[in-house]
């Protein structure tokens, strides 16, 4: 973490974020943001990852900043933990991922396919699936829509519906946590 700024004032930042003053969280991240992205590049190891982790980070800063209480440490820690944590989620989260190539996806898919005890079970899970995106935002649940039934870039799903791309990809992520976590 670089030298602290004698004359930034971290806590009055985060408190008018906490108030809604979006300039307040401009301001943090055009004085932060380079380290940020540097201790974020240090823990997941891959610029555009890195970069995404900065993204939810500075959301999470945002949506939280009312959650920060001087007394417990310097506003300019909080940050960077925030940060840390985002990345550390990150590298947690793609450790649990599978990645199929085309062939193993097509056996994947012939496999069982045609069983009827499959069948049940493929359709027990949509069910499944169809209760646990009924309790996701609209927004949310729009965003997954476009994205994985649709077949929608980012870019589409923001255009569609007439967000911010930042915004999307936030609605995706924390939509598809949900998800998981439901269907678990």
């Amino acid at each position: 973490m670089p030298t602290a700024s004698t004359s930034f004032d971290y806590e009055a930042h985060l408190s008018a974020c906490a108030a809604g003053d979006r300039q307040a969280l401009q301001r943090l991240y055009q004085h932060e943001s380079r380290y940020l992205l540097g201790v974020a590049l240090r823990i997941v190891r891959q610029r555009q990852l890195a970069e995404d982790v900065l993204h939810d980070a500075f959301v999470n800063i945002w949506s939280r900043a009312a959650s920060f209480d001087p007394a417990r440490g310097s506003g300019r820690g909080w940050i960077y933990s925030v940060v840390r944590h985002q990345a550390l989620n990150r590298v947690r989260a793609t450790r649990n991922e599978v990645v199929l190539d085309e062939d193993d996806f097509v056996a994947w898919q012939e496999g069982e396919g045609n069983e009827p005890a499959h069948a049940m079970e493929l359709q027990a899970s949509l069910g499944k699936l169809n209760d646990c995106l009924a309790h996701l935002t609209d927004v949310k649940r729009a965003s997954i829509v476009y994205a994985y039934v649709d077949g929608c870039s980012h870019s589409e799903i923001a255009e569609r519906l007439k967000a911010l791309l930042g915004s999307v990809k936030a609605w995706i992520k924390r939509g598809l946590a949900s998800l998981r976590e439901c269907m678990a």
